[in-house]
């Protein structure tokens, strides 16, 4: 079986981990990485006895697939160029700036047949695969994301840094579009929004409910998940589940069950999933439509969160 060549651009805090994880993996070859920054390049390739280049395009026509990990609003240019050039990519969320780059990122890879998968990690988390397959029909979600202020990531708002993880997990459960749209932030340490909260009512009658921050003292990533005569629980940082349901004999408490989560690496599973979709030239887990959705809902909770004065009534568009 010929190995597949990869490359990493970006090779900040997260790429470094994601040439890390492809420098591991059998059958891909790790080519090079690129960075702006030529001594991080370098850093990261004496590491890993890989290549290294400050313009990412000397790459291209070296390469079969990539992750992108540079900063937002270079996604769109950088996985544009990619996938020009024929590459499949992997880029960390969000997918772009905007919906417009996002489509037209997604009719290029369709063009090219090429894949296009983004980085929402949290669908690989363990906890919640061991947690999909009990999902059925969720009537009320509640999701807690809160973690320190650290500069890195404070180019975008903490809806597209922190909130669009529970929105992705939220959407690839609830297959209905949204109705109406509820959302409040405040800038704290930063120009953009540092706190938000936001409610999502769903046309199938399920209502979300989220709260993100940035500036939080402690982390915390939670989810509960309330269906039919039972509500299961995550946190996807201690990687606990649990669920509560009505105990059979109506007279006995709640019955609660701690649910058992196999060891994993979320990073690794995500890009060994991203490979094995390209050699096996299958969809990606998360494709740029799922990415696509994603966004724009981020961006207009976000919007809502800038102009609370302004609310959306129905998105089904």
């Amino acid at each position: 079986m010929k190995n597949l060549r990869a490359a990493v651009i970006g090779v900040g805090h997260l790429g470094r981990f994601h040439a890390q994880k492809y420098a591991a993996i059998e059958g891909v070859e790790l080519v090079g990485v690129a960075d702006a920054d030529p001594g991080r390049a370098a850093a990261v390739a004496a590491e890993l006895a890989v290549a290294c280049v400050s313009d990412y395009r000397m790459l291209l026509g070296q390469i079969d697939l990539v992750s992108v990990a540079v900063p937002t609003e270079r996604h769109f240019e950088v996985v544009q160029d990619c996938l020009a050039a024929g590459v499949h990519v992997l880029v960390e969320k969000p997918i772009t700036q905007t919906v417009a780059q996002a489509d037209a990122l997604i009719q290029l890879a369709e063009r090219q047949q090429r894949l296009l998968q983004v980085g929402h990690l949290e669908r690989f988390n363990p906890a919640w695969l061991a947690l999909r397959a009990r999902i059925q029909k969720p009537i009320f979600i509640e999701a807690h994301r809160l973690a320190p202020f650290k500069p890195r990531g404070t180019d975008v708002s903490v809806v597209l840094d922190l909130m669009i993880h529970d929105l992705d997990l939220i959407l690839s459960v609830i297959n209905s579009p949204v109705r109406e749209l509820r959302a409040s932030g405040v800038p704290v340490l930063t120009d953009g929004i540092d706190i938000g909260n936001a409610r999502i009512e769903f046309d199938n009658g399920c209502v979300a409910n989220l709260s993100a921050s940035r500036v939080s003292t402690s982390t915390l990533r939670k989810m509960r998940l309330f269906q039919k005569d039972e509500y299961l629980s995550i946190d996807f940082g201690t990687r606990q589940l649990s669920a509560v349901r009505r105990h059979p004999d109506p007279q006995q408490p709640l019955a609660s069950e701690a649910i058992e989560v196999p060891p994993g690496d979320a990073l690794h599973s995500e890009i060994s999933a991203f490979v094995a979709a390209v050699r096996q030239q299958t969809a990606a887990v998360v494709d740029g439509v799922a990415g696509r959705r994603a966004l724009a809902l981020a961006l207009e909770l976000g919007r809502q969160m800038q102009q609370p004065q302004q609310r959306t009534k129905d998105l089904r568009a």
